[in-house]
């Protein structure tokens, strides 16, 4: 039987993606087999999930699945010895509204489960205040346990003294606590961590983050406080509409966030993806039903993507008979300019009218329900799809038909609608699900 455990904080910052990536590889390490999820919609961190665990990680969300999926995704920890659930923002985190088995929040995770959570609290500037947080965090919401916690960023042995007798006060044990070392830290961009299959050292900074936390933390205490656990049988398997039997799938430094599930969910199916690199180039294969190209960092590599003419004229030869639909920095390339952060304007492939300048940086975040007006691939008109919007750039001109009626996680209209025109479509939202 497999054990679980959720590690969430109070708030962003805390440390989580670094202890879950310590945790992991250390019990790796030590010959357990480990599974890996993240709690909410991130796109990158399950990639520095599967880098430590050696398997693969995916998504699980409650503003956007239902119970019933989220237990057949989680079942595939069904045969590793050891399940850690990375949170995302703070613990009770989330948004105003319920969606469709909660709010979005890692607690809603952790209640659904049964895994208790591992703290990561950063006392900096404070000693015995971190004890009271860390109560009201247990004690918030019924059915959602507290394992223990482990310190971060700990300044001295007289710091970690004071805390650890303020939480020995409280009920609270802590397993583990480490002292300020930014070695272990990793590198950070505009939309959040560095993708790790861009990290040539990734392997060393996750083995010396492994190292560190061996040192300073008790990993049998860790391991007892995990909840033995195991998936309901009829947890297998999980249901998408691919968006064609044949998918020919832009994966490349350029195009590589979409959410591990969606393309499993495809596979299951019985659909078949066949990758290129836009960056590369390359050209959508010539026997596929459809061209998808997720969102990325075109942005990055606008400058190269506008010089690379045999994808750009490939793609619109492709699009005169078959679909091509872009999700965000994917859509933003099917437009026909994108101004970069300098304000160089680049030349893009020109199905759709959209044009998007990321010269003034303003954030769009947030989780997406759209009904659309118009099919997009795998999905017809009148579909309800829920996803989630994370970038910077601006619309300067979208003249094309609206795809589809957008609306925040509030039920507020969102001017970011997609687009179509022809036989091409797009959206600024990443699919995480149909709204069933």
């Amino acid at each position: 039987m497999s054990a679980g455990l959720v590690i969430s904080a109070p708030a962003s910052g805390a440390g989580k993606t670094t202890l879950t990536l310590a945790l992991a590889r250390a019990y790796r390490d030590s010959g357990l087999t480990v599974q890996c999820f993240k709690s909410g919609p991130d796109y990158i961190d399950p990639a520095f999930h599967a880098a430590a665990t050696g398997r693969a990680s995916v998504n699980v969300d409650s503003w956007a699945m239902d119970r019933a999926t989220i237990e057949r995704l989680v079942a595939r920890g069904a045969d590793a010895d050891l399940v850690l659930a990375e949170g995302s923002m703070g613990l009770f985190d989330g948004v105003a509204m319920r969606g469709v088995s909660g709010t979005g929040a890692t607690a809603d995770i952790a209640a659904m489960t049964g895994w208790p959570v591992l703290l990561v609290l950063d006392p900096s500037g404070q000693a015995q205040t971190a004890a009271a947080v860390a109560a009201g965090l247990r004690d918030f919401r019924a059915g959602v346990r507290l394992a223990g916690v482990v310190l971060n960023r700990v300044a001295s042995p007289r710091h970690e003294d004071l805390v650890r007798r303020a939480m020995a006060d409280a009920g609270i044990a802590v397993l583990g606590a480490l002292p300020r070392h930014a070695e272990i830290s990793l590198p950070k961009r505009h939309l959040g961590l560095v993708q790790a299959e861009e990290q040539t050292e990734i392997a060393g900074l996750i083995g010396e983050a492994a190292r560190f936390v061996r040192d300073h933390v008790d990993l049998d205490a860790v391991l007892r406080s995990a909840s033995p656990w195991s998936p309901p049988s009829s947890a297998r398997g999980l249901r998408a509409n691919p968006p064609g039997q044949r998918i020919a799938l832009a994966r490349d430094a350029a195009f590589s966030f979409v959410y591990p599930h969606m393309l499993e969910a495809w596979h299951a199916a019985g659909a078949e993806i066949s990758i290129f690199s836009p960056l590369a180039d390359e050209v959508p294969n010539a026997g596929a039903d459809v061209c998808w190209l997720p969102g990325g960092y075109p942005e990055l590599h606008a400058g190269r993507l506008a010089a690379n003419t045999r994808f750009r004229s490939a793609l619109c030869s492709f699009a005169e008979t078959r679909p091509v639909h872009g999700e965000c920095g994917g859509y933003m390339v099917l437009g026909t300019a994108l101004t970069d952060a300098d304000g160089a304007r680049h030349e893009m492939v020109g199905l759709l009218g959209l044009e998007t300048s990321f010269a003034k940086r303003r954030m769009h975040l947030g989780y997406r329900l759209a009904e659309l007006a118009a099919p997009v691939p795998g999905y017809p008109a009148g579909t309800r799809l829920r996803g989630h919007e994370f970038h910077y750039s601006t619309i300067i001109v979208q003249p094309d038909t609206p795809l589809a009626v957008v609306r925040d996680a509030t039920g507020a209209a969102v001017a970011e609608t997609g687009s179509r025109r022809d036989n091409t479509t797009g959206t600024f939202f990443h699919l995480i699900a149909e709204d069933r």
